[in-house]
């Protein structure tokens, strides 16, 4: 199949799909015509790497997985892959603390920085008042 039938039956745009394949992780044949030519297990195999990417995996990373990974379907861990799976989730649960971390001081920077805007306008108030029109 060509790859903008690939492209339909997956959801993937004919440009990740030549990205997939420039990393390795999909194979073409060429027609007579130059065009890229899939087989129908790419249809799969594009469905397999999108997946990976949505939980975080890069192309690098998806590229190091057995050839257990592309078969079985969504649910599917092969046991060699599962401690990638989960140093995966550990590096994601890090993000999370450091981006709350942040989150966190930013918020105070904010609550400090209104305080003071409040007391600076308190204060100019009083000035005012004390000196009059």
């Amino acid at each position: 199949m060509k790859i903008g039938e690939l492209a339909r039956r997956t959801g993937a745009s004919p440009r990740a799909i030549r990205h997939y394949e420039k990393a390795g992780l999909l194979s073409a044949g060429r027609l007579f015509n130059g065009y890229r030519d899939f087989g129908d297990e790419a249809v799969a195999e594009v469905k397999h790497v999108v997946r990976m990417i949505r939980l975080g995996f890069s192309l690098e990373e998806i590229a190091t997985f057995p050839a257990c990974m592309f078969t079985g379907g969504a649910a599917v861990i092969c046991p060699v892959a599962m401690q990638a799976h989960r140093d995966k989730l550990e590096e994601i649960e890090t993000l999370i603390a450091e981006l709350e971390e942040r989150r966190d001081r930013l918020l105070a920077t904010l609550k400090a920085a209104a305080q003071q805007s409040a007391e600076h306008a308190r204060t100019a108030s009083r000035n005012q008042e004390a000196t009059g029109p």
